[in-house]
C-alpha cells in the first residue's frame, strides 16, 4: 500500500479531485498556509492511499487533467480505513486491472536504498572477499556461503540495471562503476591474504590450489555458471519491481561474483595464470550477466524510460543501442568467453579434477599406505593453450627403503581409463626418514 501527498493548485483542484473520485479512491484535502497567496494562487495538500499496483495508473489518470508533478510524496501505509478502499483492493490487487509492479521513481529509491555507504561498501566487500578467500582454500562450502551472505553487491549490480532499463545514463555508470571497483578491491584483498598466508606458511607447502575443488569450480566461466548469474541479475529485476524481499536476492547476486574475485586473488598470490585468467573471465561474465538479465527482466516487466513512447525518443534509444561499442564489446565478451577460452579451461579443470580422483583411487589401495600424495601436475603444452592434455607428473613421498616400481604403470592405466586421453605419466618419489621416539633412541 503507498500514501500519495500531492500538492494541488486552486485552479486544478476540482479536476483532480473528480478524476481520484471516479477511480474510487478517497482523498482528503489540506489547505497550505500561505498568507499572502490571493484565492487562484492558492494550493492545497491532497492525501490519498491506494494499493501499489494502482500506482501507475492514477498518475496516468492525474497526468490528463494537467497536473504537473512538481510537488509529489509516495510513501509506505500500515493500513487504510477510507470508504472505498477494500474496492481499490477487489480491482487492483484482487483483479487483473494492473500488473504487479511499483512506480520507475519508487524502483530508483529502492535500488539506491540497497546501496549502503561508501566506506561501509568497501569494509564489508573486504570482509567478505577475506571469508571467501579462507573458505576456498580450506574447500569449506559452509565459509564460501558465509561470504555470500555479507557481501553487499546487490545494490551495486541493480542499480545498473534500473539505470540501463529508465535510460539514466548516471544512474548506470554509477552502478556499473560501483560494482567494478568493490570487486577490484576484493581482488585486492584475497590477493594480500593469499599471499601472506603462503608467506607466513599457515598453509602447507605443497598445497596445489588447482586441485582444490572450491577453486577449480570458480576457475573457469561456462554455460552453467553463466546460467547462475543471468537468474541473480533476473531474481533482482523482478524483485525489485515487486513487493517480494531484494536481500535475499543478494546471496546470488554474491555467489557469481565474490568467491570468483577470491580465486582471481588466489591465482595471483600463488602465480598460476590459468586459475587468475579463468577466475577473472568467470567474474566479468558474471558481472555482464547479472546486469543485463536485471536489464530484461524490468524491461519485460514494462520498465521504460518516461519519454519511451515518444518516437523521436524510441529512435535515439535504438541508435545509441547500435553504435554503441560497449553493446557490442559485451555481446563479444559474452559469447568469446564462454565459447572460446571458458570452454577450453573448463575442459583443462574437469581433466585435472578426473586426474587427481584416478591417483587417489589407486593410492587408496592398502599396497601404498605408506605413501603421501603430495601433488598432481598436468602440462598441456603450448602454454595451456590446447585442450590436449601431454603429460601428468604425480609426486609422491615414500618412506626411505622402499620401492613401488610398478606405481608408474598403475597410475597411468587408471588415469587413461578414467579420462579417456592418452597421457604420459610421470612420478617423482620423495624419500621420507622419521627419527625414533626419545625413548628408544636412548635405550
Amino acid at each position: 500500500m503507498r500514501l500519495l501527498q500531492i500538492r494541488v493548485e486552486s485552479g486544478l483542484l476540482d479536476a483532480v479531485l473528480g478524476t481520484l473520485r471516479d477511480e474510487d479512491i478517497d482523498p482528503v484535502v489540506l489547505p497550505t498556509h500561505d498568507e499572502h497567496a490571493d484565492d487562484e494562487a492558492r494550493a492545497f495538500l491532497v492525501v490519498f492511499p491506494v494499493p501499489t499496483e494502482a500506482v501507475d495508473r492514477v498518475r496516468d489518470r492525474l497526468a490528463e487533467t494537467g497536473f504537473e508533478e512538481d510537488h509529489l510524496v509516495i510513501g509506505n501505509a500500515e493500513s487504510a480505513t477510507t470508504p472505498n478502499y477494500d474496492h481499490l483492493v477487489e480491482r487492483f490487487v484482487e483483479g487483473h486491472e494492473e500488473e504487479e509492479r511499483v512506480s520507475n521513481e519508487e524502483i530508483q529509491t529502492k535500488a539506491h536504498d540497497l546501496n549502503p555507504q561508501p566506506t561501509a561498501y568497501y569494509l564489508m566487500t573486504i570482509l567478505s572477499a577475506l571469508v571467501a578467500t579462507a573458505g576456498l582454500l580450506l574447500d569449506s562450502p559452509a565459509l564460501v556461503v558465509g561470504s555470500m551472505v555479507i557481501a553487499p553487491q546487490i545494490g551495486a549490480a541493480l542499480t545498473g540495471s534500473v539505470g540501463a532499463a529508465l535510460g539514466d545514463e548516471t544512474m548506470f555508470t554509477h552502478g556499473v562503476r560501483s560494482t567494478v571497483a568493490g570487486l577490484a578491491v576484493a581482488v585486492v584483498a584475497a590477493a594480500l591474504l593469499g599471499w601472506g598466508l603462503k608467506t607466513a606458511q599457515f598453509v602447507p607447502p605443497s598445497l596445489d590450489v588447482t586441485t582444490v575443488q572450491q577453486i577449480a569450480s570458480r576457475s573457469s566461466p561456462g554455460l552453467l555458471t553463466l546460467l547462475v548469474a543471468l537468474c541473480a541479475g533476473a531474481a533482482g529485476g523482478v524483485g525489485l519491481a515487486t513487493e517480494l524481499p531484494v536481500s535475499i536476492v543478494g546471496v546470488a547476486v554474491a555467489a557469481a561474483t565474490v568467491p570468483a574475485a577470491a580465486a582471481v586473488g588466489i591465482g595471483v598470490a600463488w602465480g598460476i595464470p590459468t586459475v587468475t585468467v579463468g577466475a577473472l573471465t568467470l567474474l566479468v561474465v558474471n558481472i555482464v550477466g547479472i546486469v543485463f538479465a536485471g536489464t530484461l527482466s524490468l524491461w519485460y516487466l514494462g520498465y521504460r524510460p518516461t519519454d519511451w513512447d515518444s518516437a523521436s525518443s524510441t529512435r535515439t534509444l535504438v541508435r545509441a543501442l547500435v553504435s554503441n561499442r560497449a553493446t557490442w564489446v559485451a555481446i563479444a565478451l559474452l559469447g568469446l568467453t564462454v565459447l572460446g577460452p571458458g570452454t577450453l579451461l573448463t575442459s583443462h579443470i574437469v581433466f585435472e579434477n578426473q586426474s587427481t580422483a584416478a591417483v587417489q583411487t589407486v593410492l587408496d589401495d592398502p599396497t601404498y599406505d605408506s605413501l603421501e600424495l603430495l601433488s598432481v601436475r598436468v602440462d598441456f603444452g603450448t602454454a595451456g593453450l590446447s585442450d590436449a592434455p601431454r603429460e601428468v607428473t604425480v609426486a609422491v613421498q615414500h618412506p626411505v627403503g622402499q620401492q613401488y616400481p610398478q606405481l608408474a604403470s598403475r597410475l597411468g592405466d587408471e588415469i587413461r581409463a578414467t579420462t579417456q586421453r592418452d597421457v604420459t605419466v610421470n612420478v617423482e618419489f620423495e624419500g621420507r626418514s622419521r627419527s625414533p621416539p626419545p625413548e628408544e633412541s636412548e635405550s
